[in-house]
């Protein structure tokens, strides 16, 4: 056997090994919470021993964020989506299409998302990924209004770094609602009602 070939099996086994423990982790997080699942819970389910587990995470907040980064990147790619508007209602259009996106993201990764939601209560790792997905989202809504603001589309009274904050807070308040299912409206019918708020406070007739 080459080197090049163990190399390929060893790579091929860590692959297999890290796979097993977010399977296992996310089937513990569904069936107990965040809380209450446990690193020995997901080794043992995993089948792995404590040496190996600890090699690729450092406990169960460092699962938690790998198993959530590609929901977390779908937002992100969401959020810098192109954004050039000529009128208020090219806006208003493509603001909603956001929001839509947003929600339905939220509503159709809810298991996760609700795992998600009690460790940032309890995990500085999870709060502190948040935050950096709360912030980069924030980030290219500034962008965005201030693009809006250059081309005489919205308010120039209003500092867009605040408007953007306020803009992601009620989103985000509305995200978590979803995915508790805590709100008995439809999707569209909140997606329109914030972008009807936000475009017709923020822009210009």
């Amino acid at each position: 056997m080459t080197r090049e070939e163990i190399t390929d099996g060893r790579n091929l086994r860590s692959i297999a090994t890290k796979k097993r423990l977010l399977e296992a982790s996310k089937e513990l997080f569904y069936e107990n919470g965040f809380e209450k699942t446990t690193i020995t819970q997901i080794i043992k389910r995993a089948g792995t021993g404590y040496g190996t587990a600890y090699v690729y995470f450092k406990g169960k907040d460092e699962i938690l964020t790998s198993l959530i980064e590609d929901v977390m990147q779908e937002f992100l790619d969401m959020a810098n989506t192109p954004f050039a508007p000529a009128t208020k209602q090219e806006a208003k259009t493509l603001i909603h299409k956001q929001v839509l996106l947003f929600l339905n993201m939220a509503n159709e990764n809810h298991q996760i998302m609700k795992v998600f939601s009690e460790a940032i209560g309890l995990s500085s790792t999870v709060d502190s990924k948040w935050n950096e997905i709360r912030e980069t989202n924030i980030h290219y809504i500034t962008r965005d209004i201030t693009y809006s603001q250059s081309q005489g589309l919205a308010r120039t009274d209003l500092q867009a770094n605040l408007v953007a904050r306020f803009w992601f807070f009620a989103n985000e308040n509305y995200q978590w609602e979803v995915v508790h299912k805590k709100n008995t409206a439809s999707i569209e019918k909140i997606a329109k009602t914030l972008t009807d708020m936000y475009v017709d406070g923020l822009y210009i007739m």
